[in-house]
């Protein structure tokens, strides 16, 4: 029987932040890429794979994605801009925090996600951060979820994970944590519910 989970454990890119796809289509046309060319080169699994388990910076993952694509000018004006946070998935979090329940972002995320949250007005909105660069292991790894719950003080059974890929979703019920696929705010009342929240 399973039990309530007493933890929540959240997604940043996806669930808490948001992405302008205009952004970077924006970036590629006056640059004269291919549209989709900065997030399909930058998320090249041999690429990224350094960057998000901490072997590499952020800087020197978005130097070998400038390199790829001979556009420097191009990289940074993209890497400039931070997304936005979800306000009612904040407001969520916030709730679930008063409520007595701690949450923490879960992210496969590279040096830069401190910086990241800052910019974002996130720094202290949460109880940890778990990050796959800082943790060495990223999600959804056995190790990644082993660090998410000592940063949480549960075990896994007493966590719910909130994500919006699949594969991270399928890989955090292997190792015995409740875990939700995020589809949008819709989903909101459901988790409330499976927090035992009013």
């Amino acid at each position: 029987m399973r039990v309530r989970p007493t933890a929540l454990l959240v997604d940043l890119d996806g669930v808490l932040r948001r992405w302008d796809p205009e952004v970077p289509a924006r970036i590629e046309a006056e640059h004269g890429l291919p549209a989709g060319a900065l997030e399909k080169t930058a998320m090249e699994w041999p690429r990224l794979l350094p960057a998000i388990v901490g072997e590499i910076s952020q800087a020197e993952w978005m130097a070998g994605v400038a390199d790829s694509l001979d556009a420097p000018e191009a990289v940074a004006e993209w890497q400039r801009y931070r997304g936005e946070v979800d306000p009612q998935v904040l407001a969520f979090v916030r709730r679930v925090r008063t409520a007595g329940v701690p949450v923490a972002i879960g992210a496969n995320a590279t040096d830069r996600l401190d910086a990241d949250l800052a910019a974002l007005g996130l720094t202290g909105e949460v109880d940890a951060v778990v990050n796959s660069s800082a943790v060495g292991a990223h999600k959804p790894t056995r190790e990644f979820f082993a660090a998410a719950c000592e940063a949480l003080g549960r075990t896994p059974n007493q966590i719910l994970l909130v994500d919006n890929s699949d594969r991270f979703v399928r890989g955090a019920r292997v190792v015995g944590l409740s875990a939700y696929r995020w589809n949008g705010p819709a989903d909101l009342p459901y988790l409330r519910s499976a927090l035992g929240l009013p």
